[in-house]
């Protein structure tokens, strides 16, 4: 079937407004970017300050009011799995010490939420990490977190995935992140082309994966938090092969947004990619100076550094 035809529903899906109650984290990359760090740790598990990098997209799930996750996750990452699990032993040292600060917070990521896992069988593209999330799903709504990414709203009361999901209630059509990128550096991103709204919110009429600066429709880039529709997973379903001979998950978007329409909203905040290492040291500097226990000496450290080159 060709793009932009009509499909129909997923079964289960409902006339009524449907509320997002679920997220999808897709981890299962190699991390080749951070070899040889990312040979036997997953690069979602580097720490940014303390803290692995997915432990922050899954708490951003938790402060947008969605506590059922499913992480789809590769070979070599098993360590994701652990670090959501329980560890008696160490809990029970740290009751042993009377480290109950610490106790608290190692026990708190366990059961921040239920957090499913599935494993992709080989890397194939973004859509078809996707894909592994239509049974968990169930013909439902859900958000879209990449879990190498970590964003941060300028008011933290009110997380971009919070908003977002506000915005797909209110009308009922998937939603992407958007951020303003370099318009010289639009061939790294998925770009989006549409008409302002107000309030950051644009109506999508143009996606194009990677696109040269002369083939942009803006200089606004996905920024890694989507929350869809079911019908994306028909579209994926249908989706051949794009660039670097995987299933591309911005060619599924564009048949979904030409049948049943999308939202853009723009970020006020802030997006660290930790899949690279120059935005990976940012974001550690980033979340350093907003870290109490550090914040002072960091910023005293880092201005003597620049003011000696």
């Amino acid at each position: 079937m060709p793009h932009g035809t009509p499909v129909k529903p997923l079964a289960g899906c409902r006339a009524l407004p449907m509320p997002v109650t679920k997220a999808v984290i897709p981890a299962a990359g190699f991390g080749t970017r951070f070899l040889p760090a990312t040979k036997s740790q997953p690069k979602e598990m580097l720490p940014v300050v303390d803290t692995p990098a997915i432990q922050y997209v899954v708490e951003e799930c938790v402060e947008s009011g969605i506590t059922d996750i499913l992480i789809v996750i590769g070979r070599g990452k098993q360590a994701i799995e652990e670090h959501f699990c329980r560890a008696p032993e160490l809990e029970a040292q740290l009751e042993e010490k009377g480290q109950t600060e610490l106790l608290h917070e190692i026990r708190t990521i366990s059961d921040m939420a239920s957090i499913q896992f599935v494993w992709q069988k080989q890397p194939d593209g973004l859509g078809d990490a996707v894909s592994y999330g239509q049974d968990f799903a169930g013909g439902d709504p859900f958000a879209l977190l990449l879990g190498d990414t970590i964003i941060s709203s300028n008011n933290p009361e009110n997380p971009i995935l919070r908003q977002m999901i506000e915005i797909f209630e209110a009308r009922q059509a998937s939603v992407v992140a958007l951020e303003e990128v370099d318009p010289h550096k639009v061939s790294r991103y998925g770009i989006a082309g549409g008409d302002e709204e107000g309030e950051g919110i644009l109506s999508l009429n143009q996606l194009i994966e990677k696109p040269s600066p002369g083939e942009a429709p803006s200089n606004l880039a996905i920024a890694a938090r989507y929350v869809f529709q079911p019908e994306i997973f028909n579209y994926i379903s249908m989706t051949p092969r794009g660039k670097n001979n995987e299933v591309q998950l911005t060619d599924a978007m564009v048949s979904l947004l030409q049948n049943h329409g999308m939202y853009g909203l723009r970020l006020s905040g802030k997006r660290h990619d930790i899949g690279n290492k120059l935005d990976f040291i940012k974001a550690n500097v980033a979340l350093g100076l907003q870290s109490t226990d550090i914040s002072s000496e960091l910023a005293a450290y880092l201005h003597k550094t620049v003011s000696e080159l």
